[in-house]
């Protein structure tokens, strides 16, 4: 069981009117960079969106639409103990956590208003401790209407 995974990273992005679905390339779940340019070399009129869940602990959430870039990181306090998060924090310009600090999303959860997510739904599914970020991760994709591309992907590993 050496160096098994628990990252899911995935970019989406609407082209004829449909989703599709793709992972990430390889280290994305460790470099918001990586996620980053894999946003702006699939852009489109619609945007293109990624989705990480990291280590079953947190997700993070990016947009790009045009020149917006717009992150969501489910625990703001995974910054403090994972680089990836304290960079999504970084570039949103928003406060570094303390350890004593509550777990909560932080940054712009208004990222797929547009999309018939809103910021309450999406905090909603964010705080929900019940639920592995690879859940939470699918609950948002079929809010967004693409649940059966990204099963598809998971499956087809």
């Amino acid at each position: 069981m050496e160096n098994e995974s628990r990252d899911l990273a995935l970019i989406a992005w609407r082209e004829d009117g449909r989703w599709r679905v793709s992972k990430l390339p390889t280290g994305a779940a460790n470099d918001i960079g990586l996620v980053l340019d894999a946003l702006r070399a699939q852009q489109n009129n619609g945007g293109a969106l990624a989705m990480l869940s990291i280590d079953d602990e947190f997700i993070i959430l990016a947009r790009l639409l045009g020149v917006n870039m717009q992150m969501a990181l489910s625990d703001v306090t995974a910054a403090l103990d994972y680089e990836i998060a304290a960079e999504v924090l970084e570039l949103g310009d928003i406060e570094f956590p303390v350890d004593e600090d509550p777990m909560e999303p932080a940054g712009d959860m208004n990222l797929f208003s547009d999309l018939g997510l809103d910021e309450m739904e999406l905090r909603m599914i964010c705080e929900d401790t019940d639920m592995y970020p690879e859940e939470q991760l699918e609950i948002i994709a079929s809010r967004l209407g693409f649940s059966e591309e990204l099963a598809e992907m998971i499956d087809g590993n």
